[in-house]
């Protein structure tokens, strides 16, 4: 799974780009979904390091995030295509120990709400992300779908 997860971020498109209100509010999301289901582990903390380091936030800035994440206001993403990526990063982190419980589940089903789907496809597009990530489906496969 982490080689997966190595190779689904084109890392040229975050370098050097700073920290964002969205970006910060979407390294909340994945931390709260890590404790979700009373299992965080290192391996999980290993992940959301990665998807900062991919994005060239300083391992720093992601310290300062999580050790104080209510000096923040939640934004969501604006283009359709952002907030796939986010939502698939969330499944990602839900299935990266290969349990899905139905706390995540639910948690990814009400960012999906979050995020703006209208709640008659809210379930199958949690499920359609959860059932990508277990098949390696890569994200551009994925966008590639949703923008044909």
């Amino acid at each position: 799974m982490v080689s997966f997860i190595l190779n689904i971020y084109n890392k040229s498109s975050y370098m050097n780009h700073e920290i964002t209100s969205e970006l910060k509010s979407h390294f909340l999301r994945l931390y709260k979904l890590a404790l979700a289901d009373d299992n965080f582990g290192v391996l999980e903390l290993q992940v959301l390091y990665l998807f900062a380091e991919e994005r060239g936030v300083p391992r720093t800035e992601l310290d300062k995030l999580l050790n104080n994440p209510t000096d923040h206001d939640a934004s969501i993403p604006t283009e359709l295509t952002q907030r796939i990526e986010y939502l698939y990063h969330l499944a990602t982190m839900i299935l990266y120990d290969e349990v899905v419980t139905e706390e995540e589940r639910s948690m990814l089903r009400k960012f999906c709400r979050k995020f703006e789907f209208l709640d008659e496809n809210v379930d199958s597009l949690a499920e359609y992300l959860l059932d990508c990530v277990k098949q390696n489906v890569s994200l551009e496969e994925i966008i590639n779908q949703v923008n044909a």
